[in-house]
């Protein structure tokens, strides 16, 4: 069985844990407790190819940004979140992704950008063009996902599974160096 690291990035206060404990759990928290790190593991099914998901929830605040090249480091796949309701956290994801470039040191990193709160419709500030558009530059999957409603949550964390599955296997697009051999 596959085991795979993934990271959940994205600003304080966007759902990263509600949405970690709704695929881990299936419940939704009400209550906003900042985050300094909490690690999930669940077993999950896709494309009937069972994996291990080592799910790492960071914090969003930047009083712990200077552990976020530790976490990239040693991630395989990357959630980033933004709130769909907050149009700062949206531009906080860039640098984000940035970083996870600069660290990896390659273009093509397992990640998908995620809006979260659809469920919030009406103070929407940020609109799923905005967020394609993004994902279309950054040439990775975008979805909107509720936390609370369990919309597309499970997806979310299956589409990284497959992007994950697709960067390890020899004939993944773009792979970088990964059957090389220096001699």
């Amino acid at each position: 069985m596959r085991e795979y690291k993934v990271v959940v990035l994205g600003s304080g206060g966007v759902g990263k844990s509600a949405l970690t404990v709704q695929f881990v759990t299936g419940s939704f928290i009400e209550k906003y407790d900042p985050t300094i790190e909490d690690f999930y593991r669940k077993e999950i099914e896709v494309d009937s190819s069972p994996s291990v998901l080592e799910i790492l929830d960071t914090a969003g605040t930047e009083q712990f940004a200077s552990m976020r090249d530790l976490y990239i480091k040693n991630g395989q796949g990357f959630i980033l979140v933004y709130s769909l309701v907050n149009q700062q956290s949206f531009q906080d994801i860039k640098p984000m992704r940035d970083q996870i470039i600069r660290v990896k040191r390659y273009e093509r990193v397992p990640m998908i950008l995620v809006g979260n709160k659809v469920d919030l419709e009406g103070e929407r500030e940020v609109s799923s063009g905005e967020g394609k558009a993004l994902a279309d530059e950054w040439n990775c999957p975008f979805m909107e996902t509720s936390a609370k409603n369990k919309s597309s949550v499970d997806e979310l964390f299956a589409e990284i599974v497959r992007q994950m599955n697709y960067a390890s296997t020899p004939n993944g697009d773009d792979q970088c160096c990964s059957s090389c051999v220096i001699l």
